[in-house]
């Protein structure tokens, strides 16, 4: 195995990315569009980049909830703490083993390993006194309000489509594991880590790390992690060739480079999503404030023309 490789980036895939439509939701389904991005990630690889991946995991978490759902007159349900390492198995392990199964065909000595992966966040947190971000299965209300008074869960209608359960969401304050993902970037492994933005844990008084109820922004994590374990670049794949100014309006502009002044103002102006394209900006000024050199966004059929600067979006600090 090749060890030692010149730059390292975190590429941030999203868990709706797995999910093609509705007719492809199964395991098998989700691993051959893991399969699929593994081809341009082995093609960044065999061009001399060292990369670390991470994922979401939005749809793979629901279907956990749901299964604990109906199933939770006869098991105790899931605790979201022990959902999201569940996932970051199942899913470290497609992306694992379509990469091995890439290098073979190539012939390229390289190797992938999965991370279970913790992000400490804080007890103080405002997110904990305002759960706002909705998981599980819709239900009406006298159900809803059953479940909350036997398992302590907070539930809100959904917009008159049926009650939610509904969890904090804080800001990922540190990766527990970033020293051992450093590691093994630096010596050539290919690394799958902070699936979901990584489980979220807080420190007790005495140091101790307890798994809470919350998920944390994939996005954010991996900027975090990327600037923890000195990554040179951040790369954010999105349904979309390139960020847009306007977008959806007949002003809308396509954007090649942002400055970190530009996209700091432009997040202010509101000119993005919150639901989509806000996050990975965010993401991309968090990395760029402590010290990264550059972020792109970009489709994840062009990562490889994103890393040689003809596709995408690329923020930089000046």
């Amino acid at each position: 195995m090749e060890t030692k490789q010149r730059n390292i980036a975190v590429v941030a895939i999203g868990g709706n990315s797995l999910i093609k439509d509705k007719n492809h939701q199964s395991v098998e389904d989700q691993y051959e569009a893991a399969r699929e991005t593994t081809l341009n990630i082995a093609d960044m690889i065999e061009a001399g980049w060292g990369v670390a991946i991470t994922h979401g995991n939005g749809p793979q978490v629901g279907f956990i909830l749901r299964r604990s759902e109906i199933s939770i007159n006869e098991v105790s349900p899931v605790p979201m703490d022990y959902a999201g390492a569940d996932i970051q198995g199942g899913v470290g392990y497609m992306f694992v083993r379509a990469l091995r199964n890439e290098f073979r065909r190539r012939g390229m000595r390289h190797e992938a390993v999965a991370v279970i992966t913790q992000t400490v966040v804080d007890r103080g947190d405002p997110a904990f006194a305002n759960p706002t971000k909705p998981i599980g299965s819709h239900m009406d209300e006298k159900r809803a309000k059953q479940l909350a008074a036997k398992y302590r869960w907070t539930v809100r209608d959904d917009a008159g489509r049926g009650w939610r359960r509904v969890v904090p969401s804080p800001k990922p304050k540190a990766i527990v594991e970033t020293g051992a993902i450093r590691k093994l970037a630096q010596d050539g492994y290919v690394v799958v880590a902070c699936g979901g933005g990584g489980i979220p844990v807080i420190e007790d008084a005495g140091g101790d790390l307890q798994g809470v109820e919350a998920v944390i922004d994939k996005d954010l994590s991996s900027s975090l992690l990327a600037r923890s374990m000195g990554a040179d670049t951040l790369i954010l794949p999105t349904g979309v060739e390139k960020v847009a100014l306007d977008f959806n309006k007949p002003t809308q502009r396509w954007l090649d480079r942002m400055t970190l002044a530009e996209a700091k103002r432009h997040l202010a102006d509101n000119q993005f999503d919150p639901g989509s394209m806000g996050p990975k900006v965010e993401a991309a000024v968090y990395f760029l404030e402590r010290g990264g050199e550059e972020a792109t966004v970009c489709h994840p059929e062009s990562l490889l023309a994103a890393f040689d600067g003809r596709a995408g979006t690329r923020i930089s600090r000046e």
